[in-house]
């Protein structure tokens, strides 16, 4: 599965001059992420799922190399909590079939007003498509428990390493691919700040020691402000010999 250094979306005004020229219109500006990049976390289907023919056309449009990690709509996460997750399945199954070999990986992030239920996650995990990798972020500390964990790994499912403020950093691997978010440095807020040098040398010795053990690794980050993703993704990856 490889190691794969990417961001949270592709698509900010403040990330001309960074990534893209200025005046570059909205639809062009994935085509110069993909000449930097080779993985992008989706976040806009959180907010508004696309259709079927959106991911088709991502499948033609992204290099033979590229993976595609999206993140699950807000209506399965957050208005039902996974309690009823069959309609939603069968939607984010239809569209991930069109994305074909362009997908990488479902995040699935809990509201922090969830708390752990264990039975509600296992009937989820049970009943999403063995051929969907899945990732879940918990905000809610009472997930953090070995039980929970041992959930995740009867079903594959990647549990999400977290760092940013409030948020504890955890690093453990429940599947076969390790899944990090980075939501920036800054202790009081979140998605805020540029992580140092030495710190994303800390997260590099990391993600060698996961490919060493032959687990696949996603990483994106969400800092966006200030082009700073860009920047630490590209630190990053340079400092993995990328």
């Amino acid at each position: 599965m490889g190691v794969h250094i990417g961001t949270s979306g592709w698509s900010y005004d403040h990330w001309e001059h960074v990534l893209y020229p200025p005046g570059t219109p909205p639809r062009d500006r994935l085509a110069h992420y993909v000449r930097r990049f080779d993985t992008v976390e989706l976040n806009a289907s959180h907010y508004r799922w696309p259709r079927e023919a959106s991911f088709a056309s991502w499948r033609r449009r992204l290099p033979d190399d590229f993976l595609l990690s999206v993140k699950a709509p807000r209506g399965l996460t957050h208005a039902k909590r996974l309690y009823a997750p069959e309609v939603w399945i069968e939607r984010i199954a239809r569209c991930w079939h069109e994305l074909a070999d362009r997908r990488a990986v479902l995040l699935v992030q809990l509201p922090p007003t969830m708390e752990r239920d264990d039975a509600r996650l296992g009937y989820f995990l049970a009943a999403l498509p063995p051929w969907i990798a899945v990732s879940v972020e918990f905000r809610h500390p009472s997930w953090h428990a070995d039980a929970v964990f041992g959930i995740l790994e009867r079903y594959d499912a990647a549990y999400c390493v977290m760092s940013g403020a409030h948020l504890p950093c955890v690093l453990r691997v429940t599947a076969g691919f390790a899944y990090v978010r980075l939501h920036g440095p800054d202790p009081h807020h979140l998605y805020g700040g540029s992580y140092s040098d030495e710190d994303l040398a800390w997260w590099s010795d990391r993600i060698r020691e996961w490919d060493a053990a032959g687990t696949g690794v996603f990483a994106y980050f969400n800092n966006d402000g200030g082009g700073n993703a860009v920047r630490n993704a590209e630190t990053l990856r340079r400092m993995l010999g990328q």
